[in-house]
């Protein structure tokens, strides 16, 4: 059960015009992340300005998506994992390769480029500082706006796990 209450739009106290961004941007039902969230709607309002500027970023979306699913592996945060493996698939990452995430380093199934992003991430998660090596690596083939974009999406999601952790957000059915 979640530590806060999942607000729904039907609630008294909801925030309508949030929820009408919710419904526009974001799948509906509304996801229960975003439920807990709006009990602070002027901050998940932002978020999701946040949120849909990393979306819109110039780093491809597939190693965005890696990066995402290397976050949600090394925290071993399953509502990451499972919201995201849609988007990865739809980025063009391959059932063979989902599953292959959480042991990337060895596998034939990821390019050198897919490597250094996944690297990158789980140093960034699991360390906090990356090392010139993990750093020179992804630097060797990504232009300095996505390497950047590459660090706050890492960062971001890192954000994220954290959140959906301290407030024991419960996954929702229908995802695997």
């Amino acid at each position: 059960m979640a530590r806060v209450k999942y607000l729904r739009r039907s609630d008294s106290d909801a925030d309508q015009a949030l929820f009408d961004r919710l419904e526009r941007e974001r799948k509906v039902p509304t996801a229960n992340i975003f439920s807990a969230l709006a009990n602070a709607p002027l901050v998940l309002d932002q978020f999701l300005s946040y949120a849909n500027a990393l979306r819109a970023s110039e780093l491809s979306p597939k190693l965005r998506e890696l990066a995402i699913l290397t976050v949600g592996h090394c925290t071993g945060s399953v509502y990451e994992i499972a919201h995201h493996q849609s988007h990865g698939l739809k980025a063009g990452i391959s059932e063979e390769q989902l599953k292959a995430i959480a042991d990337c380093e060895n596998s034939p199934l990821f390019d050198a480029h897919e490597r250094a992003v996944m690297a990158f991430a789980e140093e960034s998660t699991r360390s906090v500082d990356v090392s010139g090596q993990t750093w020179a690596a992804v630097a060797e083939f990504l232009p300095e706006r996505q390497l950047v974009e590459l660090v706050l999406i890492v960062a971001w999601y890192n954000s994220g796990v954290r959140i959906m952790g301290a407030l024991d957000i419960e996954l929702e059915e229908g995802y695997r």
